[in-house]
């Protein structure tokens, strides 16, 4: 079942009992709908509707809670939608059934209720691509995906290359200088929840190409959960890759990171959190945070669906120049953790990412 948290509006969504009397009160309410759409008129990226009746659904492919990714993702659109007075956005969760995520988005879109669907997932392009020729009116927002030419979908990608580069070049630099419980060691590990095109072919070979830059000798432990909340077998995974001489473990498998972090922290080995600042999650275990700023990017594209500006049927891909993805270098738990000449060189790969100098590609 869809959980649904209504964030600006404090009623029910409308729907009828199926227990009460149709008949009369299904007509009249054809009819007073009809004419509703009728003398609305208008047009343009906002559905035709004053900022009284804009209509926002966050749909969540999960799960809120432990999901920072997702609040972030709510949180964008929620302030943007608090700036339109009299804009409702709802939060539905999509539960960690993949299997039930387009039945759960076709229902959603079915109900004509939403003027914009908003998600972040690289699945849910594919996914609003079958729902879009059911519902043919319904007008979608993704983040963390891409898809083009579809006149009702916007995208935009995070250059997620560049995110998982910062991260081995990081790890790699770290296991090299011989401070982990491992010891000096030319092997770094990446715990995935599942396998995914972007994880297999971009996330992956970028990591290991950035540990290879540090050195040729470096090697990459992969391994996958096969699920987004496993704790038990996170741990279970790290432990040996800690054993097989990980020194660094980059973790990309939601709450099955918890269980990556105790094993490290166990051992004397170092973790990369990866999309969110998780230094705090363990200090002194946590040595980096590869970050997206999925806030940033919910709430501007948002707003410029509010404004009637946001490029439908186009897709935007954005990295570090564009201030979407980034490296968390200012913390104190990342000072403290990481020695200055680790950091030094670090600052000096995120400033020529940040310029545009250096160009990892897509």
């Amino acid at each position: 079942m869809l959980r649904i948290y209504p964030l600006f509006r404090r009623f029910p969504m409308g729907y009828h009992s199926k227990t009460k009397p149709a008949g009369f009160f299904i007509a009249a309410a054809f009819i007073f709908c009809s004419a509703a759409a009728l003398f609305a008129g208008g047009g343009g990226d906002t559905g035709g509707k004053s900022s009284k009746e804009i209509s926002i659904a966050v749909f969540v492919p999960g799960v809120m809670s432990g999901s920072p990714i997702y609040e972030m993702l709510a949180e964008g659109v929620r302030k943007a939608g608090s700036e339109e007075p009299g804009a409702a956005v709802t939060v539905i969760e999509g539960g960690f059934n993949q299997a039930e995520w387009e039945p759960k988005l076709t229902a959603l879109a079915a109900t004509g209720s939403y003027d914009l669907i908003v998600s972040s997932n690289p699945s849910l392009p594919a996914l609003a691509s079958s729902v879009s020729v059911k519902f043919p009116k319904q007008k979608f927002l993704l983040l963390d995906g891409e898809i083009s030419g579809n006149p009702m979908i916007y995208t935009m990608r995070y250059n997620q290359r560049e995110q998982a580069y910062v991260a081995g070049y990081l790890a790699a630099m770290v296991a090299q200088e011989g401070k982990t419980g491992v010891g000096k060691t030319s092997r770094i590990g990446l715990l995935a929840g599942q396998e995914y095109p972007a994880m297999n072919t971009i996330m992956l070979p970028a990591y290991l190409e950035a540990a290879k830059a540090i050195d040729p000798a470096f090697e990459v432990d992969f391994r996958v959960v096969g699920n987004w909340y496993d704790a038990g077998k996170g741990a279970e995974l790290a432990s040996d890759m800690i054993r097989n001489k990980s020194a660094v473990i980059l973790c990309v498998a939601g709450g099955a990171n918890e269980g990556a972090v105790q094993a490290a922290a166990e051992t004397g080995a170092k973790v990369i959190w990866y999309d969110t600042n998780g230094y705090a999650v363990r200090p002194g275990t946590v040595v980096g945070s590869a970050i997206l700023r999925q806030d940033k990017a919910a709430y501007e594209q948002t707003r410029r669906f509010l404004d009637g500006t946001l490029p439908f049927g186009t897709a935007e891909i954005v990295g570090m120049k564009e201030g979407y993805v980034d490296f968390v270098e200012d913390d104190p738990n990342y000072i403290a953790a990481v020695s200055p000449g680790i950091r030094e060189k670090q600052a000096a790969l995120l400033s020529r990412l940040r310029s545009g100098e250096l160009d990892l590609g897509e």
